[in-house]
């Protein structure tokens, strides 16, 4: 799960998808393109949000993605179109960019092409971007699930 400063939507894309998998047969992490926060617990918005729901992502630290990255995992998601330009730039080559993939393109029912970034906004963004989020990771875990 990748978004700009990895605090924001990225962890919390992270802990509802962990939530909704098996930790022993699925790895789960987020990153940021930047290095802005790198080593920062997620926003306190963030995790007050999930918390909300019963997920804790307090422990999650933020990190900057690595090119290793695409080595590591199966699957990227992004939360906008910034984020997947980015790790484009970052690919090494075809295998590299087909796996990053915009979060919301497993929905064919959302209609927006990015997790709006809720960092400037008040406590209602967060919920707007929990739920977003929610929706998109019932499908994905059910997707991983079944592959």
């Amino acid at each position: 799960m990748v978004c700009l400063g990895n605090i924001c939507r990225s962890p919390l894309a992270h802990g509802l998808l962990e939530s909704k998998l098996s930790q022993e047969d699925f790895y789960v992490d987020s990153a940021g393109t930047a290095n802005y926060h790198v080593g920062d617990a997620p926003d306190a918005r963030s995790i007050k949000v999930a918390k909300q729901h019963g997920i804790d992502i307090s422990q999650q630290l933020g990190r900057q993605f690595q090119v290793s990255d695409f080595d590591s995992f199966d699957h990227i998601f992004v939360m906008d179109d910034s984020n997947y330009e980015n790790l484009i730039k970052l690919a090494r080559n075809e295998e590299d960019r087909v796996k990053v993939k915009s979060i919301l393109s497993i929905d064919h029912s959302i209609t927006a092409n990015a997790v709006p970034d809720p960092y400037y906004g008040d406590f209602s963004d967060f919920e707007h971007a929990y739920d977003l989020l929610n929706k998109v990771t019932d499908i994905l875990a059910e997707q991983l699930q079944k592959q």
